[in-house]
């Protein structure tokens, strides 16, 4: 089966990461899947929230958005509060970011992981994880220069994708149309040692089999080895 992009079910869309994206930030990285580009920068703060003020110990945390023409039409921006999906993403992030870092050998700091999506066209979440752990990584080595950590605190590799069922088959890596169609939808978050982080699958019209969840999770965990040497090649550790 041949998509409307001309890719095959278990493929991913093309993948780019641009290092040092922008010049303020301690890390920046801006990643392109297919149509879909989001700039990711990571902040070093010398401060910790209040729960961790007597731990010596740091946090990871993310905030995203959607850029008010990064879609078909303008979404207005979200000035006040944030909503509800936009809160649950940037949890997402965060989550996933932390699940690979030792906090520990961080010290006591925050790093700040800004995701902001110039351009959607479907994966804007998994999008902002694949890029972010690499400026997250950029920052590390900020703070690993001026001799502020001993090593870098990465614990494991981590990766996202989007898989779905879409007219009764399984696809990799959704665009919008994709996306906009599929029966089910489902983001998974993995670390290289194929351990899950996140499984967020949701039946859209009905439910969905054993059956295909397994073929949904075959192709992600597929997609995420690719996703992990595209970023050990943008990291030079290929």
């Amino acid at each position: 089966m041949l998509r409307s992009d001309g890719r095959k079910v278990d493929q991913l869309r093309p993948i780019k990461f641009y290092r040092n994206y922008l010049k303020y930030p301690e890390g920046s990285v801006l990643v392109e899947m297919g149509q879909t580009r989001v700039i990711c920068t990571a902040s070093v703060v010398e401060e910790v929230p209040h729960f961790l003020k007597e731990k010596e110990q740091g946090w990871i945390t993310a905030e995203y958005s959607l850029l008010p023409r990064s879609t078909d039409v303008r979404t207005g921006r979200d000035r006040v509060r944030s909503a509800g999906r936009t809160r649950e993403i940037q949890r997402l992030i965060g989550r996933s970011l932390r699940s690979v870092v030792n906090l520990n050998a961080l010290g006591p700091r925050t790093i700040y992981l800004d995701c902001d999506v110039i351009q959607a066209d479907g994966g804007t979440r998994t999008a902002s994880i694949n890029g972010a752990f690499l400026a997250l990584g950029d920052a590390f080595r900020w703070l690993r220069e001026r001799e502020e950590v001993n090593t870098l605190p990465f614990t494991n590799h981590v990766a996202a994708i989007s898989a779905g069922i879409v007219e009764k088959r399984a696809l990799l890596d959704l665009n919008f149309s994709e996306d906009f169609s599929a029966s089910v939808d489902l983001n998974l978050v993995m670390t290289e040692k194929e351990e899950l982080v996140e499984i967020q699958g949701t039946g859209e019209d009905n439910p969905f089999s054993l059956k295909q969840l397994e073929e949904m999770l075959y192709l992600s965990r597929k997609g995420i080895k690719e996703i992990i040497n595209l970023q050990k090649e943008a990291m030079g550790l290929n």
